[in-house]
């Protein structure tokens, strides 16, 4: 009996050890908005109302980054106007008429969340504010954001301005790939140095703790993130790590509580924790040869990297398989190294996970034989052969119409000869 107990208790143990390994608990988070995001593979590790739209308060700021890298130079000089200096909110004080460069504006804008340099910068890139706004919803309609409007490029409250924990993401992921982003988002502290019109320093604070080594939140793989707060709003933070090139986005929306930073911490270690990332195939890697004919084949070429994430407690038994998708007439007409010529899906015991490019993998350019001139020959030669037989049946046919008609009037003249007879 006692044996009998022991191995009870232990299988017990044994398998509650293997349902806690094989289902982890996902941290609670106050947000009422949240996700982890892949940005390497794109699937959602952890989601909560990802794509409810709330008022993003300054993380709208991130797009705002993201249009400014994609337009400008760090070294473009911007002449601020009449409107930036009275912009409500948080700012750092610029005056009508101050020339400063993107880069200094950039600063002010991801370190200190100054308003003033949203709008400086929006009306440099787009004209005005209106301007820049409709390049910031063409922007996130391209990134597949789909509940998402901007009418502001600093976050102010404004009913109409909306976006979800999944398009914030989605905006990050792309931003994060610009270099200088990181290396100003990570920044802790900046001196704007004195200007044409303002002839003292202006000192910068990062208010992203998870890049301050002295804070208790530092994460060292952090590559930047963006905080947002106003009263309507609530609070929302987005913020992107990368660890081993293995890079997630988190983006909490609409936080009553202000506790992103312990949240967020959570979320990363979560996913990083539980999720490797694989890549079963990558670019370049020949798949199969596919036969063209009994002469002829082309290498089936993969055109980009094929990542998924996956529990770490089911990689190592993952089968993963390829099924080739290829364009009609393929090998009809010559290609070249790299050309596209279908797609493949990626399967993942028996799932469809994805698709991939293919391209051929060499040149090719259809031979010729002699028994294909004889074909093309004898073809040519039907061919004229018919269109003579027809032309000889109308021919004829006119011949015949034209011969009766002609009979037919000699016999009324032989007639009417009689007749006067």
């Amino acid at each position: 009996m006692k044996k009998f107990l022991i191995s009870l208790v232990t299988f017990f143990l044994i398998f509650c050890s293997y349902a806690k390994a094989s289902t982890p608990t996902q941290p609670a988070v106050s947000a009422d908005g949240a996700i982890v995001l892949d940005a390497n593979s794109g699937r959602i590790l952890y989601s909560k109302n990802i794509d409810t739209p709330y008022a993003p308060a300054s993380t709208t700021k991130i797009m705002t980054a993201l249009l400014t890298l994609e337009n400008c130079k760090l070294n473009d000089m911007v002449t601020v106007g009449k409107k930036p200096p009275v912009a409500d909110g948080s700012k750092i004080y610029i005056f009508e008429g101050e020339k400063l460069t993107v880069e200094q504006l950039l600063y002010g804008l991801l370190l200190a969340s100054a308003n003033d340099c949203a709008e400086a910068l929006a009306e440099h890139i787009g004209g005005s504010i209106d301007g820049f706004s409709q390049m910031m919803n063409r922007k996130a309609k391209e990134l597949g954001c789909k509940n998402t409007n901007f009418v502001n490029p600093s976050g102010l409250y404004d009913d109409k301005h909306r976006t979800s924990a999944r398009d914030l993401a989605l905006i990050m992921k792309e931003l994060v790939k610009q270099p200088e982003y990181s290396k100003i988002a990570k920044t802790s502290s900046y001196k704007i140095p004195p200007t044409n019109v303002c002839k003292e320093e202006r000192p910068l604070w990062n208010e992203n703790k998870l890049v301050q080594p002295y804070s208790k939140f530092y994460y060292n793989i952090c590559e930047g993130g963006k905080t947002g707060y106003t009263i309507q709003s609530l609070h929302s933070y987005v913020a992107s790590a990368s660890k081993d090139n293995h890079r997630l986005i988190v983006a909490l929306t609409h936080d009553n509580n202000k506790t992103y930073f312990n949240d967020s911490l959570a979320l990363f270690k979560y996913a990083y924790e539980n999720f490797d990332l694989v890549e079963p195939y990558l670019k370049g890697q020949t798949i199969e040869n596919y036969s063209i004919n009994k002469n002829s084949s082309i290498p089936l070429s993969l055109g980009e990297n094929f990542y998924y994430t996956i529990e770490k407690t089911l990689a190592s038994k993952a089968s993963f398989k390829i099924e080739p998708k290829l364009n009609e007439n393929l090998g009809k007409a010559s290609l070249k190294k790299g050309d596209t010529i279908g797609t493949a899906q990626v399967k993942l015991d028996g799932k469809s996970i994805g698709e991939v490019k293919l391209l051929s993998g060499k040149d090719y350019t259809p031979k010729t034989t002699a028994s294909t001139v004889l074909t093309n020959t004898v073809s040519t030669g039907k061919t004229i052969l018919k269109y003579v037989f027809y032309v000889f049946i109308i021919i004829l046919a006119i011949y015949i119409v034209l011969r009766i008609i002609l009979i037919i009037k000699r016999k009324k003249r032989r007639k009417r000869f009689k007749y006067k007879k």
